[in-house]
């Protein structure tokens, strides 16, 4: 069987739903080919030989543009099996099904994906821990068309690999749990390793750790950033880490800094306390600026994310966001698209039981695969559709807080943008990470 599988974005990543399978199906003899549809043109021929194609569907952008690629599969090699695998495929099931969709996997996909090539079946979500083959790499682009880490003394190659998949916590707005139901299951570290090491022999000199949350399994997350530094000494890496988890094991991040730390992101989401009881996030406004402290004291930065615009945060909840990424220094920590992020809901979403969400909840909206809202304060609609307008055009931090002001009517700020300490420009990536 001919088998082709294709990636439409992964943050800006050689992406690792094209090499986890690779490596899965060329350990079993499959001959398969893969194209990164972000840096590489769709080969019809390819797809014309196909007898099975996959489309890799990890993340709410991708499902969008993976749809639209399967109706040109579709068009091209009506005789092909369509299946889409990753996170956003189990969420998205009915709409992927009613267009042309043969299969589709979620979860642990990829020996599932495996039993689909051979001609079997497989539930659409696996969650059974898997006899992991390391990530192929070799036929994908080069890393120089991916994403780098820009840093003070210049631009880096960078890598990604995962030491741990799903999550043990439950928010709310977050597509994992409806799919993992609080599981995780972590990735052999010389697994981990193995794929490192590909990378960096492809040039790479930074990589993003980029599970869900690097400290669901603490002592394995330790023993993977000791083990990538003992093989790579000057490589850096960053990771996403809960603010209650930063919390909970304080202690950590002097060493991980030590080990090569140039980052934590942390989903923050919000400074609102109830917004963030709506989300069920786990931590407090107050708990935000405790992790900052604990960082800052293991010199390590922050990078904060945020889901600015929700049918709960006020205008002064949006105000008190810019005030605070000034009054702590955070101006380059945060990148203006933060400001801009507007809630996404979609199909399966653990928000859609509660009230607070029905309250605002219009139509699920099917080309957009998630439903629509509204917030009460029509002041919040068109500010988000400003400062997403603004952030496209290049806005800064500055001119996205002067909308704001505008927008609740508030005089312009008397002191200085950027008045906070000086934390001054940390380590990122050229592509923003966001929800």
């Amino acid at each position: 069987m001919a088998v082709l599988l294709l990636s439409t974005y992964e943050l800006g990543h050689q992406p690792l739903h094209l090499a986890s399978p690779l490596g899965f199906l060329e350990r079993a003899g499959v001959t398969v080919r893969a194209i990164d549809l972000a840096v590489e043109p769709l080969d019809e021929a390819a797809v014309l030989a196909a007898d099975f194609v996959g489309i890799a569907v990890p993340m709410h952008t991708a499902l969008r543009l993976g749809a639209e690629v399967g109706a040109r599969v579709k068009a091209l090699s009506p005789g092909a099996h369509l299946c889409y695998y990753g996170l956003y495929a189990p969420l998205n099931r009915d709409y992927l099904m009613a267009h042309g969709a043969d299969s589709i996997l979620g979860g642990e996909y990829e020996e599932g994906l495996l039993a689909l090539v051979a001609g079997g079946s497989t539930p659409d979500v696996v969650l059974d821990r898997l006899r992991f083959a390391a990530p192929s790499r070799s036929t994908l682009p080069p890393l120089e068309k991916y994403a780098r880490l820009e840093t003070a003394e210049g631009p880096r190659l960078a890598g990604y690999v995962e030491a741990s998949r799903g999550c043990l916590h439950h928010c709310r707005h977050c597509p994992i749990p409806p799919v993992y139901g609080g599981r995780f299951f972590v990735v052999p570290v010389e697994t981990v390793l193995a794929d490192v090491a590909a990378q960096v022999a492809a040039g790479a000199r930074h990589v993003t750790l980029g599970d869900p949350d690097f400290l669901n399994g603490p002592k394995h997350a330790l023993a993977v950033a000791r083990a990538i530094h003992a093989a790579h000494p000057t490589l850096t890496f960053d990771v996403t880490i809960k603010v209650e988890h930063i919390l909970k094991h304080r202690t950590l991040f002097a060493e991980l800094g030590a080990l090569g730390c140039a980052f934590v992101v942390s989903a923050v989401e919000s400074l609102s306390d109830r917004v963030l009881a709506i989300l069920d996030k786990g931590h407090t406004r107050a708990d935000v600026d405790e992790a900052l402290d604990i960082l800052d004291a293991a010199g390590v930065p922050l990078r904060p994310t945020f889901v600015a615009f929700t049918p709960w945060a006020t205008m002064e909840d949006y105000l008190a966001l810019v005030d605070w990424i000034d009054a702590r220094g955070m101006v380059d920590h945060v990148d203006p698209i933060q400001l801009a992020i507007r809630l996404l809901i979609p199909p399966g979403s653990l928000l859609l039981a509660l009230p607070e969400t029905q309250a605002a909840l219009g139509a699920l909206v099917p080309e957009r695969l998630s439903y629509d809202w509204s917030h009460p304060d029509p002041r919040m609609d068109r500010l988000a559709r400003d400062v997403f307008t603004a952030v496209e055009k290049g806005a800064t931090f500055a001119e996205v807080r002067a909308l704001a002001e505008a927008a609740a009517q508030r005089p312009p700020s008397v002191t200085p943008v950027e008045h906070g300490r000086v934390r001054g420009r940390p380590p990122r990536l050229s592509e923003s990470w966001f929800c």
